[in-house]
């Protein structure tokens, strides 16, 4: 059973390749609020309308001091092209090993049409200024997810 993060749980750190083959850092970005994403494939509808989202609604988190940072097993080639094909506006992280994705407890098994498989888990965390996990939420539904995240943040 993958361990999941909860509410007050330091976030574990990690470096990984942007699809510009820069090295990111989240323990760089203590000090301000990050929303990290996982999901399991760039260029497939669900991951696309999330990631559209996030993009649609960057300059709120950007105003809000928010930080967005989506993670997948993609390639940095393959977050390249769904970057430039969808117009996107936030960093994409390519983790290929999964490490990072068991660390956040967003790799594991999962029901996908009614069988256990093992994959990515989508999820989205908020860390906060001092690196701990704000906001936890696991098995999310893409569609509206991004919305009802500015909601609960409150900072529409």
């Amino acid at each position: 059973m993958t361990t999941r993060l909860q509410p007050g749980d330091r976030a574990p750190d990690f470096t990984l390749v942007d699809d510009h083959g820069k090295e990111v850092t989240l323990s760089d970005l203590k000090g301000g609020k990050v929303i990290v994403y996982f999901y399991p494939a760039a260029m497939t509808p669900g991951c696309t309308r999330e990631a559209c989202d996030f993009t649609a609604e960057r300059e709120t988190f950007d105003s809000s001091g928010y930080t967005v940072l989506g993670i997948s097993p993609d390639n940095t080639d393959k977050l390249a092209k769904f970057r430039e094909k969808e117009g996107l506006e936030v960093t994409l992280l390519s983790d290929p090993d999964k490490q990072v994705l068991r660390a956040w407890g967003a790799y594991g098994d999962k029901k996908l049409y009614g069988k256990v498989i093992e994959g990515v888990i989508r999820s989205t965390f908020v860390v906060d200024e001092e690196g701990r996990i704000e906001v936890a939420q696991y098995n999310i539904k893409a569609t509206g997810h991004v919305e009802r995240l500015i909601r609960q943040l409150d900072i529409a």
